[in-house]
């Protein structure tokens, strides 16, 4: 049953728990917010979202406030204007005056509110000592001093993510938005996650800025530098110069790429086809051992192994589950170790001339390709890692018109790749792609869905899951004719959690789990364009699935650079070679954080 009210005179009907501020959004009512997170529970800490309800002593937040039968609402006189002029100029007299020199100078949310209610100057002063820099972790720097105590990176980490990394500490004047086990992030437990980064909506939390060193080595005459670009940034990259959500840029993107001066333009997807044939196979292999050999050392059910936030996660939280994930690298990673030997081989070049650098829609692959075991090429896999965000800066300081720029392709053979390793950057994407090619190996044939889509695991429900029966196969796959493959799939860590623990409790049995840290997937990420909403998710996806639909190859193992690639240098999936390049282990960093 509907409840009538009226926003500044306009007669309204809303659904009955309609916040005020959702009420206002149906009649084109703009309500200003800076602790607001869409389809979160929101603090109403930030108090910039007053309004005026008649009969109420004091003003109230209309993100937090719902509506009642008869309630009359003023979102724009002057004592609620005043109100919030107010509010900003107390948010602004403890926030340092650094707006030319931030990192979200001109994209910063505070700085737009300050300008549109015409605040000119503050009367308060700042009481608050500057607080040090938090430069501990590869992925994620912290200014406290920018912080204007939101609390949106506390909702997201705790919410969505469930680390609970963040949390407000001390009270009053001396409240400070902070990890709970210690001063600095790499005293706690931290993911890298980059969504408490991507939620923030001034300077307070933001990617290390790597393009400084991205740039010095682009000029080093003595290296060699190759970049790859991750399939997510094709559908984002567009928004650093204000296309819309879901812009394909790729042939832009390359043709940027090689003005900046890279040697070698590549794709992630080719490596993502490659940690298909990998995984695919390791899932293969574990199926047979467990149904044939009755083998109890092997684990189900397969988690991917794809996202370093996630492996990050079950190193911290649920380190007895190690041996269940996948020990594929990333794709990022893979493509390192392999450009460093197979590629550097081909052109003459040695390891240690040549650079890689990663363009990526997370802030957790800086944290990835600084951890101690990707050194398998015989130097350090991949150098750099650049967010998507990083990349857009390095565009704009090079003067290079983007909007306007020919589409280019990728470089052969590094650039060459599937549909399937698109959809890598969508929530359960990898699955998709895993079994388009698992399938396909052990029957022959296409998967049974609609333009191969698997359109359960698809959309942005939190888990989501499918069962495939198996019904007719090749000779060497008769262990698998009648059997049921049940997969699922989980966005966001929190989402993650609540699979993990159906399976502990026994309430749930899968042979295959797709697990990515950043809701929507790599689309998602932490290093994407801000702000990353349910709609913006929506559209990189769409993007995305696009693309693969248009691709010649859309199967992994038909890739014919990856098919070179195991004739001439790798031999076979799980072959020794690629065991050493390509697959890696896990750690107990529960226990050895309960130890310190």
């Amino acid at each position: 049953m509907g409840v009538k009210i009226e926003i500044n005179n306009m007669p309204l009907e809303v659904e009955k728990g309609t916040t005020i501020l959702d009420a206002a959004k149906k009649v084109g009512i703009k309500i200003p917010t800076l602790c607001y997170l869409e389809g979160l529970q929101n603090p109403g800490s930030c108090r910039v979202c007053v309004v005026e309800v008649e009969g109420a002593n004091t003003l109230q937040p209309a993100c937090v406030t719902e509506v009642n039968e008869g309630m009359k609402i003023k979102t724009n006189n002057k004592r609620v204007r005043n109100a919030r002029k107010t509010i900003l100029e107390l948010l602004l007299c403890d926030h340092p005056w650094e707006c030319n020199t931030c990192d979200r100078n001109q994209s910063c949310e505070l700085q737009k509110l300050a300008d549109e209610y015409g605040i000119r100057e503050v009367r308060f002063q700042s009481v608050k000592e500057k607080l040090p820099l938090d430069k501990s972790t590869p992925g994620i720097i912290r200014d406290p001093n920018k912080c204007i105590l939101c609390r949106r990176c506390v909702t997201v980490c705790q919410e969505v993510q469930g680390v609970s990394t963040l949390a407000p500490r001390a009270r009053g004047f001396e409240t400070i938005i902070a990890p709970g086990q210690g001063d600095f992030l790499d005293e706690a437990v931290c993911v890298q996650c980059g969504q408490c980064a991507a939620v923030c909506p001034v300077g307070a939390i933001s990617e290390c800025d790597d393009t400084e060193k991205v740039w010095e080595i682009l000029e080093d005459p003595e290296k060699f530098v190759v970049v790859q670009t991750a399939p997510a940034i094709r559908a984002a990259l567009g928004e650093c110069f204000d296309l819309p959500p879901g812009t394909l840029v790729k042939g832009r993107m390359v043709a940027a790429l090689k003005m900046l001066g890279f040697k070698q333009v590549f794709d992630t997807n080719f490596a993502a086809d490659l940690t298909i044939m990998e995984e695919g196979t390791e899932l293969l292999t574990r199926l047979k051992k467990k149904l044939v050999d009755k083998d109890e050392k092997t684990k189900l059910p397969m988690f991917t192994s794809c996202s370093p936030g996630w492996i990050n996660y079950i190193e911290n939280f649920y380190p007895e589950l190690k041996n269940n994930v996948s020990t594929c690298k990333s794709p990022q990673q893979m493509f390192g170790a392999v450009a460093k030997t197979y590629f550097a081989d081909k052109i003459g070049k040695k390891k240690e001339e040549m650079v890689v650098v990663s363009i990526m829609p997370c802030t957790a692959k800086k944290f990835e390709c600084n951890r101690d075991e990707m050194y398998d090429s015989g130097a350090k896999d991949v150098d750099y890692v650049l967010t998507t965000r990083e990349l857009g800066k390095m565009i704009k300081q090079a003067g290079i018109d983007f909007v306007n720029l020919p589409d280019e392709e990728m470089d052969a053979p590094m650039g060459i790749s599937t549909g399937a390793a698109d959809i890598f950057a969508n929530t359960g994407g990898v699955m998709e792609a895993a079994l388009r090619t698992a399938y396909a190996i052990v029957t022959g044939g296409d998967l049974p869905f609609d333009k191969l889509h698997v359109t359960p695991v698809q959309g942005l429900d939190g888990v989501k899951e499918a069962e495939l029966t198996i019904k007719e196969t090749l000779p060497d796959w008769k262990f698998l004719e009648g059997v049921t493959l049940k997969v699922a799939v989980a966005h966001g860590l929190g989402n993650a959690n609540k699979v993990i623990e159906s399976i502990l409790k026994g309430e749930k049995e899968y042979h295959f789990i797709e697990i990515m840290t950043c809701p929507g997937g790599c689309i998602g990420g932490g290093g994407q364009p801000r702000l990353t909403t349910d709609e913006v998710r929506m559209a990189r996806i769409q993007a995305i699935y696009k693309e693969d639909e248009g691709r010649e190859f859309r199967k992994s193992h038909e890739n014919p650079a990856i098919k070179q690639l195991y004739d001439e240098f790798l031999g076979q999936p799980l072959g020794e070679k690629s065991h050493h390049l390509l697959h890696t282990h896990y750690f107990d960093k529960k226990k050895k954080k309960e130890e310190v």
